[in-house]
């Protein structure tokens, strides 16, 4: 009888122990659960500002490069320069045009990358609308020529051709600008399609980029 006793007091001792050592091991695992989630929730809300702070920094250095002016820019009077509706080519007092009388369509200018030569009349359209156009001769290099497509092609209003008789091998013309840059690296470039894709400049911002003439 004794030994029935002594034999039940140990197992009732073991399964205590058991427990108890179960609950240790539900009170570690919550205090795991708790500290990694904490540690997530820190690193989301470390992310998170970190993110917010590079989007607020692009932001300024946009406004900061829209401000400022392009180096070396060449600008004409916009209100001098002609916008009439015309079937004939038009002699432009600057090669490549940035603005004057030009054909009723547009050359397309949704990231448009053109191999050959356009039309002057219809590119000077696409400045109305708001595009930069940027142009190159053979002077250019394939490394420069190919980053430029690049940057084009994933810019809504902007188009790109060869133009053989400009003066520089690399250059961007708005309506009303124009600069000729030293490479495709040129920080130049990212602050002219900064100030004038689409910008205040633009005879008739919002008009269509598609939808006109392709090559």
């Amino acid at each position: 009888m004794a030994s029935n006793k002594t034999a039940n007091a140990s197992r009732k001792a073991r399964i205590e122990e058991m427990r108890r050592a179960e609950q240790s091991r539900e009170r570690r695992n919550r205090i795991i659960t708790i500290s990694v989630s904490a540690v997530v929730v820190a690193g989301l809300v470390g992310f998170g500002s970190y993110v917010f702070l590079q989007e607020s920094e692009k932001k300024e250095q946009k406004v900061a490069q829209a401000k400022a002016p392009v180096k070396s820019e060449k600008s004409w009077d916009a209100k001098k320069l002609g916008r009439n509706h015309v079937t004939k080519d038009v002699s432009y007092p600057m090669t490549p045009p940035v603005g004057g009388d030009h054909s009723q369509v547009w050359m397309n200018c949704e990231g448009d990358v053109y191999k050959k030569e356009i039309p002057k009349v219809n590119a000077v359209h696409s400045l109305e609308h708001g595009a930069v156009w940027v142009t190159y001769n053979d002077k250019a290099s394939d490394a420069d020529v190919k980053k430029l497509a690049e940057k084009v092609g994933k810019t809504p209003y902007s188009l790109m051709s060869p133009v053989k008789d400009q003066a520089g091998a690399l250059m961007l013309s708005a309506w009303g600008k124009q600069v000729t840059v030293d490479s495709a690296t040129d920080p130049r470039v990212d602050q002219f399609f900064t100030k004038y894709v689409q910008g205040p400049q633009t005879p008739e911002p919002g008009a269509a980029c598609t939808g006109g003439m392709a090559q």
